[in-house]
């Protein structure tokens, strides 16, 4: 692909981002061509339907995703840091319209997109090992375990239009209830419910 094709391409998806941030993945293509600045012929000649630039946008942000969470592993100074400062970066307010907008995606969509699925799988794995980690160092509650967090970032990534002050203290509350704490806190009770993840779902708890 010639340089100029590869700027245009690149406009055009970061225009649909912020455009379907702002309207739904039903946007017209008409107004992301005019945020990229380009004539909607443009649009699809690089991009032949909405599926194939809802696919780019898609593989693009769970790239970002995966790039984050290694940044978090390298930066921070243990596993229980690692997944708070990976969760506080997912969640912020304009990534999450986007990953709200793409929520209302029909799975089979998602089926048909590989890539997308793979670098999801690997990402939620090493989430996964981020948190058995905090836990074997008794920075996690144990009652706590990837699905819980993904559900945590579900929770706040489709409800992006929270005021971004009460959004993130919201999620501070949510993960200072993840952590383990020396009087005992994070011990579930007996009889209490599952809570935001079940130990029995995959990626739940863990015994």
């Amino acid at each position: 692909m010639r340089a100029d094709a590869r700027r245009n391409r690149d406009r055009i998806v970061e225009a649909a981002r912020a455009v379907v941030a702002e309207r739904g993945i039903d946007a017209p293509m008409e107004l992301i061509a005019r945020r990229a600045e380009v004539g909607v012929g443009t649009v699809y000649r690089r991009f032949p339907d909405r599926h194939a630039l809802i696919a780019a946008m898609a593989g693009q942000y769970v790239h970002e995703i995966d790039d984050a969470l290694t940044r978090a592993e390298a930066q921070e100074p243990g596993p229980w840091a690692a997944v708070r400062s990976f969760v506080m970066w997912s969640a912020d307010q304009g990534r999450g319209a986007l990953a709200a907008a793409l929520a209302d995606l029909p799975q089979e969509l998602f089926d048909a997109m590989p890539e997308f699925t793979r670098v999801k799988s690997g990402m939620v794995g090493r989430l996964d090992a981020l948190v058995a980690a905090a836990q074997e160092r008794g920075d996690m509650r144990a009652d706590v375990g990837v699905a819980d967090v993904m559900r945590l970032l579900s929770l706040f990534t489709c409800h992006a239009d929270l005021p971004q002050e009460r959004a993130a203290h919201y999620l501070l509350v949510m993960l200072d209830g993840m952590e383990k704490r020396s009087d005992g806190a994070g011990k579930r009770p007996d009889g209490a419910g599952d809570g935001l993840g079940g130990a029995q779902e995959k990626g739940g708890a863990r015994s």
